[in-house]
């Protein structure tokens, strides 16, 4: 595949669906491994100071989903109760 072909589809591997008749079911199978392949060679692994920088966003819209699911909580708690009154004993 030529540069030109390349820059034409964004820079991905060579499109399967171009020539499906020619291939069989095994050769589509060896061309998806080598599509595989090549795009797992494009994967940049993050830095150490990337990857706690992105740990430590991910934990914090954890703690603030559960702050919110909590407040939601409470609020239909407190809406229930007072809509059926106080729960039996």
């Amino acid at each position: 595949m030529s540069s030109m072909e390349l820059a034409e589809n964004g820079g991905n591997v060579e499109p399967a669906k171009k020539d499906d008749r020619k291939r069989g079911f095994f050769g589509r199978i060896i061309l998806f491994i080598q599509q595989v392949f090549s795009e797992l060679k494009k994967v940049v692994t993050p830095t150490r100071k990337e990857l706690v920088r992105y740990t430590l966003v991910v934990l914090a819209f954890v703690v603030v989903m559960m702050a919110l699911v909590w407040v939601l909580d409470q609020a239909f708690g407190w809406v229930t109760l007072f809509v059926f009154g106080t729960p039996l004993r």
